[in-house]
């Protein structure tokens, strides 16, 4: 038999890897579907590239590249038997084949029990051999099956920031020490017994003690009173007062350094008489059960009195939470109930995995693809069958839920080389909205742009105060953000009594009363969009000078889907973030015809045609010229971040400068590639002096003329544009070649170059010119420069009339973007739908005034 094994193999023997470090294994998810070891096919993992595959898609990829052998993975889940006592009888199980793996299972290992198996398949004929078969299998085979089988997941290899931060469950809570000391924890109104400070405080689970923590870069800590108290007795855990819900909360382990899980919190909680499923998350506290509460946000976002009915099938799938990524989840669902993206994506679904590369992991449209078909094909989003229903009455415990899909290969995709998103903290669901508009638009070169559906044009008009001129500029924009004017709240009187209590009882160091959520019109949300705002240094073209000036801005054109995001978080005085507690009356049918742009009026007179200078000699002119270095805008504080690292500081001046004051990283990039090149080469700007050196002082040419008297015009630079200024022109759908362009005819200034672009539409000279912008790196255009000519000038827009009607909104809980949770609601089928992590559920009171960000789509005219 061994030898007949070893024979089988001989052929695919060269095909066969062992994994090395950087290798990836996927043996957790299929890399077109979500179909995992626990689904009913299994997952076939490639034995060369380590990819997985579903049964459905293991054929495709042996096809396209040849390769035979797989390993089968399967998992199968079993409830364990109980006893005459209720108790469940121990079994002899299998022992876990493959380790290390990430499935989508949520079931408690108490309760459950696996069986994992594994084998060898050899295709085209499917021959199986039964895994593990040491004696029998050649060497090779045997190190590389191993080597798979115990690989560790490719997330945490990939994105460690992201994956390895996984709570943990304290060494210390099954076995904590708890003081018999008659200490019971109030339910408010809580100061650190030892600095009396009211903040970020944290409760000692064996003494009962309330400290205070750490001081934080977010404003938030204390004076590390708690973290004392560890030192002095070894007391391990702490909770942090104010995140008990009936869900869990903050533990941190003094001992291990980290926030940990103790599964026997409401136990150890109980023991100073908390009672964590009467708790719930609050800024200031619990709240006083002697107050008749005000309902929470958290509970009338996620219709927490209701008992929702859960919906299955098609579109109604949910996405399983990875520790603070509700953010991406609510975004992709909203997303994909959008037909342009249906269509883009799962309407080209066979195309796109037909013409996927050799890693499909790693291609945005291909994740995009697979994503959508997760949500929308109803695959993994079943009913109970009739015997679970009937098991689940008898035991009184009808919980069925889907499990819902896990996004980690697409997390993992999207947000890589992103400081925060490829984190695991929270983030704001309307910046990784942006974040992923401008990938979808990267990605979308020569096929259909699903997110052209967003985009808009604005007109913006700025008037000189003094002048009474006006100038017309347009910018293309996804979202309209919409003030929050306090000032419009039509309680008033009932927050100034609010506020007034709860300084009363701060003072005396009572319970907080109810707070009060301010409730402002959407008519005054509106109106604060359309008035006037002040333009810090604006410069008048028609005086020659800085003066003041307003701005006001209008709809060029209307999209065809309307993105609205209430500008609810701020800064307080001492520049902490924090979330206005607000409540807007969003309406179901929204009419912004009135907010159409009109363009130049009749009796208006437009401010001349010229840019600010960039010197503005207050000085004789040969005086100017012995201080010409300290002429250019400059950012000093990038300057002195590069100077920190030991550049010379006349060369991190040049690296600022050249790089158009973008920041220290990217002027970084820029002294790493010139701190090497000659004398002569240092500048690459020919309407610069040339012959400066990587560490001369800068020296700006085509200023040795200007004369104070004159109006001085900004002389064009011909260096060649930033990579990072080219992106972004170009994510808001304008050609590059166009970008370059712009970019040139304005010295890089990006605000001046988005202006250019609008205010010089093609003419056949200059899309002739287009062909001849170099590149220096060779990153040309996929698409090719007779192509780009004939784009047409400008963004690509939907326009039409501006009348439109609600269809999803996803609202945020918490105190700010940095934690709280997301959920959304969905308008489908007639019917509201709440999308709550893995939750999905007919919706009986969408929150529509508690919203963060709000979907409209246009009405048909």
């Amino acid at each position: 038999m061994a030898a007949d094994l070893g024979e089988l193999l001989v052929p695919f023997m060269p095909t066969i890897r062992v994994p090395r470090i950087g290798d990836r294994v996927f043996k957790s998810e299929c890399a077109f579907s979500y179909d995992s070891p626990e689904s009913e096919g299994g997952l076939y993992v490639c034995m060369n590239t380590f990819l997985g595959f579903g049964r459905e898609h293991v054929e495709r990829h042996y096809r396209k590249t040849g390769q035979c052998v797989y390993m089968h993975l399967k998992r199968t889940i079993k409830e364990k038997a109980t006893g005459a006592s209720g108790g469940a009888i121990p079994q002899r199980r299998n022992g876990k084949v493959f380790l290390d793996l990430d499935l989508n299972c949520d079931f408690n290992g108490d309760d459950y029990e696996y069986e994992d198996e594994a084998r060898l398949v050899i295709f085209p004929n499917h021959y199986e051999i039964p895994l593990p078969n040491i004696e029998e299998l050649p060497a090779l085979v045997t190190i590389a099956c191993e080597a798979v089988l115990n690989a560790k997941s490719p997330y945490r290899r990939q994105e460690p920031d992201s994956w390895d931060d996984e709570i943990q469950v304290s060494k210390h809570a099954s076995g904590l020490r708890q003081l018999d000391n008659g200490v019971r924890i109030p339910p408010s109104g809580w100061k650190c017994s030892k600095c009396e400070l009211r903040e970020n405080l944290w409760v000692n689970l064996t003494d009962g003690s309330v400290l205070c923590g750490k001081w934080f870069f977010d404003g938030n800590g204390g004076n590390g009173h708690a973290l004392e108290h560890y030192r002095e007795t070894n007391y391990p855990l702490a909770v942090k007062l104010g995140t008990i819900t009936p869900d869990g909360a903050d533990v941190y382990s003094f001992d291990e350094e980290e926030a940990v899980l103790d599964p026997h919190l409401a136990e150890h909680l109980a023991h100073f008489g908390i009672d964590m499923l009467q708790m719930q998350k609050t800024e200031n506290g619990f709240t006083d059960s002697d107050v008749s509460p005000r309902i929470s946000e958290w509970e009338v976002i996620q219709e927490s009195g209701s008992k929702l009915k859960p919906v299955y099938g098609s579109g109604y799938t949910g996405i399983k939470n990875l520790g603070n990524s509700c953010y991406l989840g609510t975004t992709m669902q909203v997303l994909f109930s959008i037909p342009e993206f249906q269509r883009a994506y799962v309407g080209n679904l066979q195309r796109i995995f037909d013409y996927s590369p050799l890693d499909p992991t790693q291609d945005f449209n291909t994740q995009m693809a697979k994503l959508g078909h997760g949500l929308l094909s109803g695959q993994y989003s079943k009913p109970p069958v009739k015997s679970e229903l009937i098991e689940q009455v008898i035991k009184e415990e009808h919980k069925h839920q889907q499990k819902g899909i896990s996004l980690k290969m697409f997390k993992a995709l999207t947000s890589k080389g992103h400081p925060e998103f490829s984190s695991s903290r929270q983030q704001d669901a309307q910046e990784f909205f942006l974040h992923l508009i401008n990938q979808v638009e990267r990605n979308s070169e020569g096929s259909e742009n699903p997110s052209d559906v967003f985009r808009f044009l604005v007109e913006e008009r700025t008037q000189c105060c003094q002048s009474r001129m006006v100038r017309y500029t347009q910018r293309a924009d996804n979202i309209m953000q919409l003030p929050a004017p306090m000032e419009a709240a039509v309680n008033k009187e009932e927050l100034i009594a609010y506020e007034a209590k709860r300084q009363e009882a701060e003072v005396s160091r009572r319970s907080p009363p109810p707070a009060v959520r301010a409730r402002i019109p959407f008519s005054a949300c509106l109106q604060a969009y359309t008035e006037p705002e002040n333009v810090d240094d604006f410069w008048s073209s028609a005086l020659q000078a800085k003066s003041a000036g307003v701005k006001t801005s209008r709809f060029k054109s209307f999209p065809e889907y309307l993105v609205i995001q209430i500008k609810k978080f701020t800064f307080g005085l001492d520049w902490v973030p924090k979330k206005l507690d607000i409540s807007i009356d969003m309406p179901d049918l929204l009419d912004i015809t009135h907010l159409r742009a009109t363009g130049l009026q009749p009796k208006e007179e437009e401010l001349p045609d010229i840019a600010p200078p960039i010197v503005v000699p207050d000085e004789p002119k040969d005086h100017l010229m012995n201080n010409f270095m300290d002429s250019p805008e400059i950012d000093e504080s990038a300057v002195m971040q590069l100077a920190e690292m030991g550049f010379p500081l006349e060369a991190c001046r040049k690296a600022v400068y050249y790089t158009g004051n973008m920041g220290a990283e990217v002027a970084f990039n820029w002294v790493i590639a010139h701190m090497e090149e000659p004398e002569g080469n240092g500048n690459s700007n020919p309407g610069s002096n040339q012959q400066q050196d990587f560490a001369e002082p800068l020296v700006v040419a085509g200023f040795s003329e200007i004369d104070s008297s004159s109006s001085a015009a900004v002389p064009v630079a011909d260096n060649q544009p930033p990579e990072e200024s080219v992106a972004i022109l170009t994510s808001m759908g304008f050609p590059r070649y166009q970008a370059l362009q712009g970019l040139k005819a304005t010295n890089n200034n990006l605000e001046h170059a988005l202006d250019w672009i609008f205010t010089h539409p093609d003419s056949e000279e200059e899309s002739e010119a287009a062909s001849d912008i170099a590149d220096p790196e060779g990153n040309a255009n996929p698409i090719s420069n007779a192509t780009a000519v004939n784009e047409p000038s400008g963004p690509r827009v939907r326009d039409g009339p501006g009348r439109y009607e609600l269809f999803a909104f996803i609202s945020h809980m918490g105190t700010s973007t940095m934690c709280g949770r997301y959920v959304c609601h969905i308008k489908k089928e007639g019917r509201w739908v709440i999308y709550n992590d893995h939750k999905v559920c007919l919706s009986e009171r969408p929150p529509k005034d508690l919203g963060y960000i709000y979907f409209y789509h246009r009405i048909p005219s």
